[in-house]
């Protein structure tokens, strides 16, 4: 019990305020094929991972349809109760409990007392059927409760539960979970007049004390010098003393692989820039003062996250040997088209994708080959994968472990880039099964964290196999990009699939249907997308121009699409007046807001749009770094 909250992969728990607006407008799941589709997956029975409860809840939540949820899990509790353990319907309470505190305000005035003090019963049946020991009660508990108006009496209980989230930080997946803890204990030493105490919590938070419209509890970290991070920096040895991986040093992952002589360092893949590289190996240096020279680089594929930090390894003397794929060069000259400016968002200011242009392997493969490193067998297997065409798995047979690179990429290629294979990728899977691996090592963290095993990999590929087939079909029906969207498309043997597959299909769905449709329909693609080029000037100017629809009606219609759930919309209609009313006061905090929504939707199960929609507004989201003391 002490550990369960480790099993539940950063659950995004959001818009938990007793400040809400009102209920969103009816609306079809279509808009939300996010939210429908988890509802369906949570409709079935309850799921072995508890993230895919937790992400319905959030989906409600950051949609507005609190009434929708309450509704659902109250009705899910009641259905399942009989096989469920006390564990489990703590998670089920905690839900319908997060949900009644976004709709509070909602409630008539004057039944409003008691549905607090119901929503606030439900917190601490939770917290005892944990017996007062698990991260997501407490967490949950204090969270609410720090928002309360004080004639609740519930501020010393608030302090509580986050102080002893605080101290057991360990017992959360990760630090991004302790933003929200900062945030509202900043808020309670702020009212109890501890002024010192308050700027401590305020400033770990990273969030102003008077602007907190969204709840991030991701362990994602945006920021305009170093790029994206995954996940908080860590060291860990996958197989002891042997394999190593390096999270949270930038955008991808470090391995090193000790020899079985203990006499030479073997890495996977270069990472994204040269500065970051040199701070892994300095950080598995410190961690393993015995270190061997680095001498062998193995390069999974050549994109530029990893192949950009080379000249950290490179400059090393003496210098270790690179091997790749022998077809490097189509994949580099993708690389070279990519937008400078855009990609900076994903790697950092100090991305130098002229660096990357210049990697060239010492040895090239075009075909499985053995070596060997001071004692370490090593098998190089050329494939295709989902993502590049130079892809290449490296085995280690002795140790049960198969690094594969990004062949898994749920976004099948780079969504800005034209490559990627859906095909291919059903294929790695093939290959892996073939190779039956007793680890496996993708690229990035959460590829790792969500196709974990030879087993699911294989139960996805039959659901991923289904939808290509479906997705094609209705491209040849003529049917628009965003009608196979709403369309919810769920493989029929998807029920009888485990929790681990329900949410690596949610994970990659979305992406294997744009990445299918842009190969298949054309740059005029169906639904006459594309015929045009119309700019959002162009949209904009029909808006205010032409209908002449006020800057007030336009931030009016933002504001009530946004407290609908519907932020694409609002995002994009802003969009399109903003050339129009480019220093328009009003527009700017609604805009603002959409995209921070939209940031607040996708951060457990999108990566890239999280990035994106954080760009453009400049929204830094730093890391979280380890609790240390407050002061005294």
């Amino acid at each position: 019990m002490r550990n369960l909250s480790r099993h539940f992969i950063a659950a995004a728990l959001i818009a938990l305020t007793w400040h809400s607006s009102a209920q969103a407008a009816a609306a079809s799941d279509a808009q939300r094929p996010e939210l429908a589709y988890l509802k369906q997956v949570n409709q079935w029975r309850p799921p072995a991972d508890p993230q895919l409860l937790f992400l319905l809840m959030a989906q409600f939540a950051n949609s507005g349809r609190y009434a929708d949820g309450i509704a659902f899990f109250a009705d899910a509790r009641k259905r399942f109760d009989p096989q469920l353990n006390d564990i489990q319907r703590a998670l089920y309470l905690i839900a319908q409990a997060s949900l009644r505190a976004g709709y509070a305000n909602d409630v008539a005035l004057l039944s409003r007392y008691s549905w607090v003090r119901e929503t606030v019963r439900m917190l601490d049946e939770a917290k005892r059927l944990t017996g007062n020991e698990v991260f997501i009660a407490r967490w949950m508990s204090g969270v609410v409760r720090a928002q309360l108006p004080a004639f609740f009496g519930e501020r010393d209980a608030a302090l509580t539960d986050l102080a002893w989230c605080e101290a057991h930080a360990d017992r959360a997946i990760h630090p991004g979970w302790l933003r929200e803890v900062y945030f509202r204990l900043a808020a309670l030493h702020r009212d109890r007049g501890d002024t010192a105490l308050a700027e401590h919590y305020q400033a770990r938070s990273q969030f102003a004390a008077d602007a907190k419209p969204v709840t991030f509890t991701t362990p994602f970290a945006e920021d305009p010098a170093s790029g994206h991070t995954f996940s908080a920096r860590v060291v860990r040895e996958v197989v002891p003393r042997t394999v190593y991986v390096l999270s949270g040093f930038e955008f991808t992952e470090y391995y090193f692989v000790i020899s079985a002589d203990r006499r030479e360092l073997i890495a996977i893949d270069a990472g994204t820039r040269a500065d970051a590289a040199q701070a892994a190996l300095d950080a598995l240096r410190a961690q393993v003062p015995d270190l061997p020279p680095l001498t062998t680089v193995l390069i999974t594929h050549a994109h530029w996250d990893h192949v950009g930090g080379q000249s950290a390894f490179r400059a090393l003397q003496p210098a270790p040997r690179f091997i790749g794929r022998a077809n490097y060069r189509d994949e580099l000259a993708r690389d070279a088209l990519a937008d400078r400016v855009q990609i900076k968002k994903f790697f950092g200011a100090s991305f130098d994708l002229d660096g990357v242009l210049t990697y060239r392997p010492d040895t090239g493969i075009d075909r499985p080959t053995e070596l060997t490193v001071g004692g370490t067998r090593l098998v190089l297997l050329p494939t295709r994968g989902g993502e590049t065409e130079d892809a290449m798995l490296v085995q280690v047979p002795d140790l049960g472990v198969l690094f594969v690179g990004d062949i898994l990429m749920p976004y099948i290629g780079a969504p800005f880039a034209e490559e990627g294979s859906v095909d291919g990728l059903l294929a790695a899977i093939e290959q892996v099964h073939g190779l039956n691996p007793r680890v496996l090592l993708h690229g990035h963290e959460p590829l790792t964290t969500v196709f974990k095993s030879v087993a699911m990999l294989d139960d996805l590929r039959n659901q991923v196999a289904w939808l290509r087939g479906a997705v094609l079909e209705a491209v040849r029906r003529g049917e628009p990009r965003g009608a196979i969207h709403a369309a919810n498309l769920m493989p029929p043997t998807l029920e009888r699939s485990d929790s681990s597959v329900h949410l690596a299909y949610l994970v990659m769905r979305e992406n294997v249907i744009n990445r299918l449709f842009d190969q298949a329909s054309g740059y005029w693609q169906n639904g006459l997308q594309g015929l045009d080029a119309l700019t959002d000037a162009d949209r904009g100017e029909l808006l205010v121009d032409y209908l002449g629809v006020s800057e007030a009606k336009i931030a009016s219609a933002a504001e009530r699409l946004i407290a609908d759930g519907k932020h694409e919309q609002a995002a994009e209609l802003l969009r399109w007046a903003r050339p129009h009313l480019p220093d328009s006061t009003r527009l700017e905090p609604v805009r603002r807001l959409a995209y921070l929504k939209l940031m607040e939707k996708y951060q457990e199960f999108n990566p890239f749009k999280f990035i994106i929609y954080a760009g453009q507004i400049d929204q830094a989201a730093r890391r979280i770094e380890v609790p240390t003391a407050p002061p005294q």
